[in-house]
């Protein structure tokens, strides 16, 4: 019987908070920002090992008092200059069996919940691809030209914006980054072997904190809904 396990790619930078401190480390409700990711992904009981991929020259993660977490938590000091070589690095050093679960997930999307990954494991654990949390794209989409006008308004229907985390077996996802030459997110990789990833409705509140005033919602949202 295959295992689930979590990996979290955190060895970059979050450029675009325009912060000397990895958003990663961001302040969040009183912990850093990576925190409810982890704390979400280490109280889910099927999860067996929450594996997060660290720049080899992290210092700062073992500043933070992890210890709640316990052996389920690993920390991984592997991480390359990109995610997918983060990833890559992070499922060859966790020695996962090919046909192992690992839900990919971002280290900037707090406000996972317990429901969220209940719904993406009972959907998924039996798919022979795998899959991702995704919602249908509310808003108009409008195409820029070079000059920042509209060149055209895209058609939305069937168009879904992508989540995290993203669930696929190691062995699949592996063979998936070792043969894409880019993209942006594991799905993609999947995707360009031919093969069809389930899409698993989820909840706008599942966001990635991108810029800063995301970090006032998030809160928001760990309030009402998480213990902190």
């Amino acid at each position: 019987m295959s295992d689930f396990y979590a990996l979290v790619p955190a060895a970059g930078s979050g450029s675009r908070m325009g912060n000397d401190l990895p958003k990663q480390y961001l302040p969040l409700a009183g912990r850093p920002l990576i925190f409810h990711a982890l704390n979400t992904l280490c109280a889910c009981p099927d999860i067996a090992t929450v594996f997060v991929v660290l720049a080899p020259g992290d210092t700062l993660f073992h500043s933070y008092d992890w210890s709640r977490f316990g052996d389920k938590l690993q920390p991984l000091y592997c991480g390359g200059a990109t995610r997918a070589e983060s990833v890559t690095n992070g499922l060859l050093a966790s020695e996962l069996e090919p046909d192992d679960w690992v839900l990919v997930h971002d280290a900037a999307r707090p406000c996972l919940t317990q429901a969220h990954l209940a719904k993406l494991i009972l959907e998924l654990r039996d798919d022979a691809v795998g899959g991702i949390l995704a919602v249908p794209v509310a808003d108009t989409l409008k195409r820029a030209d070079d000059q920042q006008r509209i060149a055209c308004t895209e058609e939305r229907e069937g168009l879904w914006q992508a989540q995290t985390p993203q669930m696929f077996r190691a062995g699949l996802l592996a063979q998936a980054l070792g043969n894409a030459k880019k993209f942006t997110d594991e799905a993609a990789a999947v995707e360009a072997l031919g093969l069809k990833p389930k899409l698993v409705l989820s909840e706008s509140g599942n966001f990635k904190v991108t810029y800063p005033q995301d970090l006032l919602l998030a809160e928001l949202l760990l309030q009402q809904g998480k213990e902190i």
